[in-house]
């Protein structure tokens, strides 16, 4: 069955058109379920319109609709819910419709197909003979149901892509604010096998690029293979252990190797055997070495890719561009020449993943959650039309008019305009009309700018991910390189305090040296959980830390996704060693740090009495105290919509989390994303927080914020705001606030 579903899925998906994915569906549905007809009608203006068949006559096809509720077609579709009929024709719901002749037909089967809660259409099957269809036929059809609502809205989406010379949109989740206009940069999208025929001048260095684009490959393989076989998933292990296989020196990876060593390009060689053999197994008769073309193209698009793209992202562009891509990982974010980046689009990952964090504090627009944007367009188009990238309204558009251009363009001068404005003030300090002081702190991981945004107003460092420099190590940096990074954050900030936490993998924050492979890496192996696990770890960068601020500075040390008093106990033990050893080094010339905990795990909200008694301080950390409390996966696209840090839920919990901090003298503060948020910002505020620590984007806006209302107001703005029953409401509130002060385009930005 797995093979039979993923074998029509796959032709589905990979059909040239929308036509072509539903005539193969419904024949190839019809044969696999050994039915008399299949069909698919698909939801268009509202109506149901059959549109494909394999039983039904072909004449009606693209004429005959049904409106919802309508006959059991309709009535499927209304209901959202699978049909299944001994005698259709005996139901009082049954419509009889002469144009699609199928008055031959008594069972009947039908299941709606839907995409992320959308109804897209209606598949069926009908047979001659009355008969209750098998429950094991009703899961078929439920399942493949489900599998074609993605494949069906990819098609789809294919079809609507206008001509060239014509805009198209394509609709995603803001990650980070602003707009860019600018060509794209494309990773992750289709690769042709189709490549030039070109002689290389180096054969050793070309079979060095190969060999290496072999190994990347072989690694991603296997890493999918320990997925598989820890699912106990035996024919997808099969059919992954094979493709490695063919990467042998014996099989094709040999054949590869031969076309290079005989001249030609390794883009050419890999295209050339691929085409050869796919070529030799599309002549068979036999239909399952037929089907061995497929994985022949997907081993070759795969070592393309490892060749291609690496050298695309090493090849710094001559302008700044867009970078489009399926996932993008901290490492390469970082890496990419900054002033070369002007927007970032994914088609996966969440707002409030790690990426998208980083993409704040680097001030640069992006979008995440873009369905299909690299298979309904080719990437030399991405690569050679304008592109405007508005991430603050979620769009991406594709070849703009010369009209649309220059609107955008005169709304991005109105931007950065408006930016002058926040910036300055950026240097006064952030104080209410009612002479309430809020500090503002920098959440900062990488070096570069945060001289310069320290000088400009920022009160201190409240964040600083050490593990951003870890990611762009080939291994574990030593104590002395951890030291020469921390003295140079030391230097950029002065005398004013630096809050560092420690190392916080796992989750979204893979170590390319260090990989951690769980089913539910969020919940699993990350934050403290790791650091605990490997003291030899966590003591080198602890002393590291002591070290590089034991001649001045102002340290304190946050530990991460703490969720139990026994966790801070420990941890504390290998603080007190640490701090032990590194001040008897130093002949007793060192200050204790302050240290603290990263409040994220909600277990722990009610514990910040015993959590009082150990340490100095606590940081709100928005992100993850949202993703658990509500127990949404905050880079999973399909649930994205779900993870709101104005959830009624979350705003009484952190009004309990300050309450508390209060009442057991516990210094508190907030790190997260919200704090860098306008009207959550507010909200804190109201809360009483009074330290704030965002990304290096938001402090102007913040600051200028914060200097034209008073606390007064915002305290019964918060309680009207907590009455609410749901985030948008809340939102609502705010915005209304905001408007009657004239300050909403901070928000509309």
């Amino acid at each position: 069955m797995l093979t039979t579903l993923r074998d029509i899925t796959q032709a589905v998906a990979g059909a040239a058109s929308l036509e072509e994915a539903l005539t193969l569906l419904v024949r190839r549905t019809n044969a696999a379920m050994q039915t008399h007809c299949c069909s698919v009608y698909l939801l268009e203006q509202g109506k149901l319109l059959l549109s494909a068949t394999d039983g039904l006559a072909k004449s009606a096809v693209g004429q005959v609709t049904i409106s919802l509720g309508e006959g059991l077609v309709g009535t499927v579709a209304q209901r959202g819910e699978l049909l299944n009929l001994a005698q259709a024709q005996s139901h009082p719901r049954f419509k009889v419709c002469p144009e699609v002749a199928e008055d031959a037909f008594q069972a009947f089967l039908a299941a709606p197909i839907i995409y992320q809660q959308r109804l897209l259409g209606v598949i069926l099957v009908q047979q001659e003979a009355a008969r209750q269809f098998s429950e094991g036929e009703e899961a078929f059809l439920l399942t493949l149901a489900a599998q074609l609502a993605m494949a069906i809205n990819n098609v789809r989406r294919k079809r609507a892509l206008p001509h060239p010379g014509q805009q198209s949109v394509f609709r995603g989740t803001c990650a980070s604010r602003g707009i860019a206009i600018a060509k794209g940069l494309v990773l992750g999208g289709e690769i042709s096998l189709e490549q030039a025929q070109q002689r290389c001048d180096d054969i050793t260095a070309e079979l060095m690029r190969l060999e290496q684009a072999l190994s990347r490959s072989k690694a991603a393989l296997t890493a999918l293979l320990q997925r598989f076989e820890h699912n106990a998933d035996d024919e997808v292990s099969n059919i992954v252990s094979a493709l490695i296989m063919l990467l042998d020196e014996q099989s094709l990876g040999g054949e590869y190797l031969q076309e290079v060593q005989a001249g030609w390009q390794a883009e050419s060689a890999v295209s050339r055997v691929s085409m050869r053999y796919i070529a030799q197994f599309a002549a068979m008769d036999d239909a399952y070495l037929k089907e061995r073309a497929r994985d022949i193209r997907e081993l070759g698009q795969r070592v393309l890719r490892q060749l291609i793209e690496p050298g695309k992202v090493r090849l710094a562009p001559d302008k700044p561009v867009i970078l489009i891509a399926r996932e993008v990982d901290i490492g390469l974010l970082v890496e990419f020449p900054q002033q070369k980046l002007a927007g970032i689009v994914t088609e996966l990952g969440g707002v409030n993943a790690h990426v998208a964090i980083v993409a704040r504090a680097l001030g640069i627009p992006a979008l995440t959650g873009v369905e299909a944007v690299l298979d309904g367009l080719e990437p030399d188009t991405l690569e050679q039309v304008e592109l405007v990238l508005n991430a603050s309204r979620g769009q991406l558009l594709i070849g703009p008019s010369a009209v649309v251009l220059r609107e955008y363009r005169a709304l991005l001068e109105s931007e950065k305009a408006l930016a002058r404005r926040y910036a300055a003030e950026l240097t006064l300090p952030a104080e209410t009309l009612d002479k309430q002081r809020i500090h503002l702190h920098l959440n900062a991981g990488l070096i570069s700018g945060m001289e310069n945004t320290i000088a400009d107003g920022a009160d201190g460092i409240g964040l600083y991910r050490t593990e951003i420099p870890f990611m762009l190590e080939q291994r574990f940096p030593s104590e002395s390189e951890q030291v020469k990074v921390y003295r140079q954050v030391r230097r950029a900030v002065g005398s004013r305090p630096v809050v560092m936490r420690t190392l916080d993998i796992g989750g979204d924050k893979p170590l390319p040296y260090f990989p951690i492979k769980e089913e539910n890496p969020f919940l699993g192996w990350r934050g403290i959980r790791l650091s605990l696990d490997h003291p030899e770890l966590f003591l080198v960068q602890l002393r590291a830390m002591m070290r590089a601020f034991s001649s001045g500075g102002k340290l304190s040390v946050l530990f991460p996704m703490v969720s139990s008093v026994a966790e801070i106990d420990m941890a504390l033990c290998y603080f007190n060693q640490a701090f032990a050893e590194v001040k008897a080094e130093l002949d007793g010339q060192l200050s204790r740090p302050r240290v603290g905990i990263m409040l994220e795990v909600p277990a722990l909200l009610y514990q910040l009495r015993e959590v009082a008694l150990r340490v100095d301080f606590v940081s709100v950390g928005t992100n993850d105290l949202t993703q658990y409390l509500l127990a949404v996966d905050r880079n999973n696209p399909s649930v994205s919509s779900l993870f709101d840090s104005f959830h009624p839920a979350l705003l009484r919990a952190l009004q309990r989390a300050r309450f508390d901090c209060g009442q057991y003298g516990l210094d508190v503060s907030v790190c997260g994303e919200l704090a860098g948020e306008p009207m959550g910002a507010l909200l804190l505020v109201a809360m009483g927080y009074s330290q704030l620590s965002m990304n290096q984007d938001s402090l102007a806006r913040i600051n200028y914020l914060l200097r034209r209302v008073s606390c007064g107001e915002l305290s019964n703005l918060l309680d009207i705001a907590l009455e609410q029953d749901d985030a948008q409401d809340v939102r609502e509130i705010v915005r209304e606030y905001l408007d009657s002060r004239h300050l909403l385009t901070l928000v509309n930005q």
